[in-house]
């Protein structure tokens, strides 16, 4: 239940602890402006974009007005570039950043992310071009970020791909001199790249997404660092357990902000993004994180081990729920392990409209399903007799329905 506290923390965290929703990402799908001419293709991309995220900005804007919780940025992913134009008859991929950076000033984002390519096991024509590009495309773009994916797991990592970005970076570096390297901010290199990140640089529209898609980033390492000032000194389990709770808190507000701009803008939810993004702003570090979970100064030994546990805190916890019944031999498969490991909470939830309920009591009223609803109803008792009403529904696996009748 809402208490008049949940309500004072969460004012607390926005007002005083430098909580935000750091970025809502609208990821958008590409894969159908594919065309062998490379003009045709950048006048699909820009109309796409423009045509899916038109309202972006201002529904951000409403939503930030309307909730009080501050939205710092409106950005836009799409589906990796070296995807969409390996298929072109070109070997110039600078006018598609172009094209995605107009198309971002069009719509009035803050950065638009997907010029990008994926080699964590080798290079395709288009990887290798896009690669080429990179330098060039981020010094003549304002908007535009660039991700390279050069490793996971599974593959290891491609050290050919990692030699050739350090020298696209320095390239990068160079030609973005005049404004303090700027193009090297917007190009990230990584491994293990998530397709649904929605945060800046990285992020990307992946191939198993949907056409579009609401993604939201959360940022609050301010309010973690509070939480932890009022377990001083306690067990390390304790210190983990408020870590999560405190992380729960914060994505269930990106969540609702979330909930809301998709429906605003027809579009699917996608994920909440737990970050703890430092900012500039004071209260607002990891570091102050790690030295509020004992460590005397950052950097010093320990740091490495608190760092860990911060991150398997915040990555844990959740809530799964199933809303309504599932279509009839419906089947879902589920890790478990996940489940397990990840600390989550399975529910169910047999919930419907309110269209549902006013037709269920029309239909109850007119009488027609007497004989089948008093079927269902295993036993009925007067309200002194709660105590027995309340053990035979725990205890008897027979009854379908015991009921409490509140007229007698």
């Amino acid at each position: 239940m809402l208490s008049l506290q949940n309500i004072f923390d969460t004012i607390a965290m926005v007002d005083k602890q430098h909580l935000d929703i750091r970025t809502i990402t609208m990821g958008i799908s590409l894969l159908d402006c594919v065309s062998e001419d490379p003009k045709r293709c950048c006048d699909k991309i820009y109309d796409k974009i423009c045509r899916r995220a038109e309202k972006l900005v201002q529904t951000g804007r409403d939503i930030e007005s309307e909730f009080g919780i501050p939205i710092v940025n409106k950005r836009i992913s799409v589906t990796p570039m070296a995807l969409v134009a390996g298929s072109c008859d070109t070997e110039d991929y600078v006018p598609f950043a172009l094209t995605l950076d107009r198309a971002g000033k069009t719509c009035g984002v803050d950065f638009l992310g997907g010029y990008s390519a994926l080699v964590q096991k080798g290079f395709s024509k288009g990887d290798e071009l896009l690669l080429r590009s990179i330098p060039q495309a981020l010094a003549q773009t304002d908007l535009v970020c660039s991700s390279v994916n050069v490793g996971s797991t599974k593959a290891g990592i491609n050290m050919d791909a990692v030699a050739q970005m350090g020298r696209i970076i320095k390239e990068t570096a160079r030609l973005t001199a005049d404004r303090e390297g700027l193009g090297c901010a917007k190009l990230v290199v990584f491994c293990n790249a998530v397709e649904d990140n929605p945060f800046m640089a990285g992020a990307f529209h992946g191939v198993g997404e949907a056409d579009s898609v609401i993604n939201v980033g959360v940022s609050g390492p301010g309010v973690v660092y509070h939480a932890l000032q009022r377990c001083k000194g306690q067990p390390f389990d304790v210190v983990a357990e408020t870590i999560k709770k405190t992380a729960f808190q914060i994505t269930r507000m990106g969540q609702m902000v979330a909930s809301e701009a998709s429906r605003r803008l027809d579009t699917p939810f996608g994920i909440v993004d737990l970050s703890l993004a430092p900012t500039p702003a004071v209260g607002d570090s990891v570091a102050r994180i790690l030295e509020e979970m004992g460590l005397a100064v950052c950097g010093t030994h320990g740091t490495t081990a608190a760092l860990a546990l911060l991150n398997d805190a915040v990555k844990k916890g959740g809530v799964m729920v199933q809303v309504g019944m599932p279509p009839k031999n419906t089947q879902f498969e589920l890790d478990i392990n996940k489940i397990i490991f990840g600390e989550c909470d399975l529910l169910g939830v047999r919930h419907h409209t309110m269209h549902d309920m006013q037709t269920a009591v029309k239909i109850i009223n007119s009488g027609v399903m007497n004989e089948q609803l008093t079927e269902l109803i295993s036993a009925v008792y007067p309200m002194e007799q709660v105590a027995a009403a309340l053990e035979r529904a725990r205890t008897d696996k027979t009854a379908l329905r015991v009921l409490m009748d509140f007229a007698q």
